[in-house]
């Protein structure tokens, strides 16, 4: 059995988060802190698990193997070199950190605990972008010049985000640190390191961090992704298409298709596949399954600090309009 305690309600996937665990069959709750404790103490009640108000003395405890970090993204460094400080394997929901110095903080606490480490990036469980990836490992598009990736929904637009997620001091960001970052992760999974990039970040709603933004970037291996996300569009369809020297992919929610010169087929134009990868398990169940049968875990610290080193990046050109050059 491995026991777990939430640290936090602060996310909105965090009572997802716990409700799953607890559906897992193996895993046991034992704890709640939240830097909120009324809230806490409300949702450790629902969750029938203890409410523990000092973090320090909840971490201390030995009947907790691992922490699921869902606080304040401004206090994940904090809690999360804490918590592997105190030999907790740790989960966080995105994003890891707010600057890639604190990734570092942690990764080397971590590190030096020799504990485990998870980040939550469910886009690359997904059956199309396990497709996008398969395409281009195959070289099926050939080079790859330009990407393109949207998600939105309208969170800001009809108020149903809590008003703390507009608190940038809590957050960091708007739209693009939150929703954002699955269009970030992906695009760094799928064309590797990054070389610069520029923002253009808007204010829809006149709330003090951004609600609707796009990103350009350029890779070092040449191709450009343009990242959009949104919280002020309604029915917003995701989209992820990729185009390349030999082919293109074009991705919009469920509808698939494909054209390249490498396809061996008897016929020329587009198609639609009828099998795409298996789903994997959501990032916090592959988690749970790495700790408990010793496993590789999927997402670690180097793909949620290449995360951060983006985001970072991106807010700095959208504060000090202009390009920013990776190291």
């Amino acid at each position: 059995m491995l026991n777990v305690a939430m640290l936090s309600k602060w996310h909105v996937h965090a009572d997802d988060y716990a409700r799953r665990l607890q559906f897992h069959g193996s895993v046991k709750l034992t704890a709640v802190w939240d830097e909120q404790p009324e809230r806490g103490r409300e949702w450790a009640a629902q969750l029938g698990t203890d409410f523990e108000a000092d973090l320090e003395t909840l971490l201390q405890r030995e009947d907790i193997d691992g922490v699921v970090v869902d606080a304040p993204t401004s206090m994940h460094a904090d809690i999360m070199v804490a918590a592997a400080e105190a030999g907790k394997h740790i989960f966080t929901e995105k994003a890891m950190a707010l600057t890639a110095q604190e990734c570092d903080r942690i990764s080397a606490a971590v590190r030096k605990a020799g504990v485990k480490f998870c980040i939550s990036f469910p886009a690359r469980t997904r059956p199309h972008q396990l497709f996008a990836k398969q395409l281009i490992d195959d070289q099926v598009l050939g080079d790859i010049t330009v990407l393109r990736i949207r998600n939105g929904h309208d969170g800001a637009l009809n108020n149903w985000l809590p008003e703390y997620w507009y608190d940038e001091k809590q957050t960091g960001g708007g739209a693009m640190m939150d929703l954002g970052c699955h269009p970030m992760y992906i695009a760094s999974w799928l064309l590797g390191k990054p070389k610069r990039i520029t923002s253009m970040f808007h204010y829809f709603t006149n709330r003090a961090v951004e609600d609707n933004a796009q990103c350009s970037i350029e890779f070092v291996n040449n191709a450009v992704a343009l990242v959009e996300t949104s919280l002020v569009t309604y029915k917003t369809p995701s989209a992820l298409e990729i185009y390349g020297t030999e082919g293109t992919l074009m991705i919009s929610d469920d509808t698939v298709r494909v054209i390249s010169k490498k396809l061996d087929l008897p016929f020329s134009g587009w198609i639609s596949p009828n099998q795409l990868p298996k789903e994997q398990p959501l990032p916090i169940i592959q988690w749970a399954d790495a700790l408990l049968h010793d496993k590789p875990m999927p997402f670690g610290l180097e793909e949620g600090t290449k995360l951060t080193e983006l985001l970072e990046a991106a807010y700095i050109a959208h504060r000090e309009n202009r390009t920013v050059e990776f190291k």
